[in-house]
Order: structure tokens, then C-alpha cells, then sequence
């Protein structure tokens, strides 16, 4: 059972290891199937070798230092199987969720990146409320001057009127420019939001998604463009630039009163005037230099990813994959640990029994044929012995002469014709 499950468990090893391995490999189509099938056999192969050899031996050893050399060595061995074998099972288990999650983690953070450059853009519509009030202001005075001289004193379109007229104009000049700007961030933007689509069905699309990381590199590399058009088309420096003009390029006409009353005070409201635009000026280099102030879009690539480094990227998000991938090639430990603590209670149970209490039927049937075989061989042995002792007494019979019988005593045959009568 042992075996068996170790040949299924290295088995099914191999053939999530051929899948991750194709997904490695480029080139030629047999030649990556060769590659990836001799690579899986080597890791079944591999596998089932090692965890054999551990099940055999490690139950068998008695020693403290003996099996702890063989624990390192099986620590070892199952640091060296992750990284030949699960890895690329996590790889085959989960690696088309782990590369689409590539794709959704970059759709994010693309599209993190057109709102920000969206609200760059749009940064200098905040100061329109600024410029539109400033303009508004300017045209007022400039109109209450020439009905009534509430600056002067004096009505009509005087040098007053004329300056302010000329800061409102400029002020107009700039609003539009801002409003302008609009339009244009607006079709960027949406253009943007278009590629944007098209790569979230990208990611919950269905099919391999080799063809969709492709085709959303592209619509990637589409939308770099646009959020690179969007941060070039922000209108916050021009603005910060004619803000700046407006204090610095700031020329008073020479007042043009009839008289030198009127021309003293036609100079004392451009006076006024100057430190107004020159405030003006520097409110709206302060907000201007605010939005300038703000994060820039950092480039951002798309950068494809295999399977298996999809799956060790995103390998916190795949937890319950890679312990799958991890246990189909450690699970035999568990084995291995069963059959040390089974070995080792049965040796302590052995100690405490009595010899024969020691002995199982097997045991008995195995003395009971070994007790047979002695005896039968001592029977012949005995055998043969009385055999050679029936021999060798043979052999001295025949060649001995025969004895006389010791109760007749011989006579000579000429002592009795003497005694004859």
C-alpha cells in the first residue's frame, strides 16, 4: 500500500510538473514536449525514490544520531522537491488565475494613473472662479468710472477706464485660454476611459489568457500615450506664467487729465491699481504653483509575466494553491512518519514481552520446518554412520582367517598308529 501510494502521489507530481514546464518552455513544438515529458519522468522518478528509500530506512534506525542524519537529509530532499517540482505545480494549479490578477493589479494602477493626470490637467479650471471674480471686478470699476468717476471723481473714459478695461480684457484673455484647455483634456480623457474598457474585458474575458495579455499590452502601451498626453496638455504653468505677467508686465498709461487735479488723481488710482493687479497677480501664482506642486504621473510599463512567475509574484493571493502544490510532493512524509512511530512502539512493546511471548505463528512454523530439516538431516546422518560401521566390520571379517574352537584339542595322527594295537 505503501509503494502504491507513493507511485500514485509521484505520479500525479509528474504530470502537474509537465504542465508547468510546457508553460516555461519556447521553441519548436516536439522538441517542448520531449523537453517537458523527460523533465516530469525525472521528478516521478526522483520523488518516488527518495520517499522509498526514506520509508524503508528511516523506521529501521535505532540511534538518535541515525535518524536525525536521516531527517536532515529528508529536510533537505523536500527543499530540493519545491524547488524542482511544486513550484511548477502551483504553476499548472494556478497560473492562469495568478496572470490575470497580473492584469488586473496593472489595469489598476493604470487607471490610478489617468484620474491623476486627469486632475493635473484639470488642476487650472480650479482658478477660473479666481480670474473670472478678478475680471468681473476690473469691468465693474472700469464701467463706474465712466458713469459716475467713482475712482476718480470724474466721469467718463478716461486713463482709469482705459487700464481697467485693459485688465479686465486680460483677465478674459486668460479664462479663455483655461476653458479651452477643457475641451481637450476632455476627449483625452475619455479616449483613455475607451482603452480602459477594453482591457477590463481583457482580464474577465474567457479563453487562454496568452492572447488577452497580449492584446492588453497593447491597449496598455495605447494608454501610456494618452496619460502622457493628458500630463503635456496641463494648462497650470501657462497659467503661472501669466500670472506672473500681470504684476511684472504691468504698464500704467500716462494719466491724460485736463487738468493737473485730474491727472493727480487719474495717478493715484493706477497706483491703486498696480498693488490690486500685483495682489491679483500673486494670488494666482500662489494657487498656480500649488497644482504644479501636485505628484506627477510616474511611467508606468506593462510588463508580461510567465505562469510561474505569476504564481511566486502573487503567491500570497494563491495560498491554498501552493500548499496543494506543496502536499502532493511532501505528503509521503506523513508516511514516513507513520511507519518510525508504528517501528518504534513496536520495538518498545517487544521489549516488555517474554521470548516466546515474541514468537508469532510464522515464527513457529518457520522452527517447526527448520526443527523437521535438522532432524532429517541428523536421521541420515545416524544412517549413514551404522552403514559405515556394517562396512568396515564386513571388511574385517572377510579378511581374518577363522578361529579354531577353543573346547576341541587337536590330536596327531601318528601319535595315535603308536598307541594302535
Amino acid at each position: 500500500m505503501t509503494r502504491f501510494v507513493l507511485a500514485t502521489l509521484a505520479l500525479a507530481s509528474g504530470i502537474y510538473t509537465y504542465l508547468g514546464v510546457r508553460s516555461l518552455l519556447d521553441g519548436d513544438a516536439t522538441l517542448v514536449f520531449f523537453a517537458a515529458i523527460v523533465y516530469a519522468v525525472a521528478v516521478s522518478v526522483g520523488i518516488y525514490g527518495f520517499w522509498v528509500y526514506l520509508t524503508r530506512f528511516l523506521p529501521e534506525m535505532r540511534d538518535n544520531a541515525s535518524r536525525a542524519m536521516l531527517l536532515g537529509i529528508m529536510a533537505v530532499g523536500s527543499v530540493m522537491i519545491i524547488a524542482m517540482s511544486s513550484w511548477l505545480n502551483a504553476a499548472a494549479l494556478a497560473g492562469s488565475a495568478a496572470v490575470e490578477q497580473h492584469l488586473a493589479v496593472t489595469q489598476e494602477g493604470f487607471t490610478a494613473d489617468l484620474d491623476q493626470a486627469n486632475t493635473n490637467a484639470l488642476g487650472a479650471l480650479s482658478l477660473l472662479p479666481d480670474i473670472q471674480r478678478a475680471s468681473e471686478r476690473f469691468a465693474r470699476l472700469a464701467d463706474d468710472e465712466r458713469q459716475s468717476g467713482a475712482l476718480t471723481g470724474t466721469s467718463g473714459s478716461g486713463t482709469v477706464v482705459q487700464l481697467l478695461t485693459q485688465m479686465s480684457a486680460q483677465m478674459r484673455e486668460l479664462e479663455a485660454t483655461i476653458e479651452a484647455s477643457r475641451e481637450t483634456v476632455r476627449v483625452l480623457f475619455e479616449e483613455g476611459q475607451s482603452h480602459l474598457a477594453t482591457m477590463r474585458g481583457l482580464v474577465s474575458g474567457t479563453g487562454s489568457v496568452q492572447p488577452r495579455a497580449d492584446a492588453f499590452a497593447e491597449e496598455s502601451v495605447a494608454l501610456a500615450g494618452v496619460i502622457a498626453s493628458l500630463e503635456q496638455t496641463s494648462i497650470a504653468p501657462s497659467v503661472a506664467r501669466a500670472a506672473a505677467d500681470l504684476s511684472v508686465g504691468f504698464i500704467a498709461p500716462v494719466a491724460g487729465g485736463d487738468s493737473a487735479d485730474l491727472a493727480g488723481r487719474q495717478n493715484q488710482v493706477m497706483e491703486t491699481i498696480r498693488a490690486s493687479v500685483a495682489g491679483q497677480s500673486e494670488a494666482l501664482s500662489a494657487a498656480a504653483a500649488e497644482i504644479l506642486a501636485q505628484p506627477k504621473v510616474a511611467e508606468r510599463r506593462f510588463v508580461p509575466l510567465s505562469s510561474a512567475e505569476a504564481v511566486i509574484l502573487y503567491a500570497g493571493s494563491f495560498l491554498p494553491s501552493w500548499a496543494g502544490a506543496i502536499s502532493i510532493d511532501l505528503l509521503p512524509a506523513v508516511l514516513v512518519a507513520i511507519l518510525a512511530v508504528a517501528h518504534a512502539a513496536m520495538r518498545r512493546g517487544e521489549e516488555e514481552m517474554e521470548d516466546a511471548e515474541r514468537i508469532t505463528a510464522a515464527d513457529m512454523l518457520r522452527s517447526m520446518e527448520l526443527y523437521e530439516a535438522l532432524r532429517a538431516r541428523q536421521t541420515a546422518a545416524e544412517i549413514t554412520e551404522v552403514r559405515e560401521d556394517e562396512a568396515a566390520t564386513e571388511r574385517e571379517s572377510d579378511a581374518a582367517p577363522p578361529a579354531p574352537p577353543q573346547n576341541v584339542t587337536p590330536l596327531s595322527m601318528a601319535e595315535r598308529k603308536r598307541t594302535d594295537p
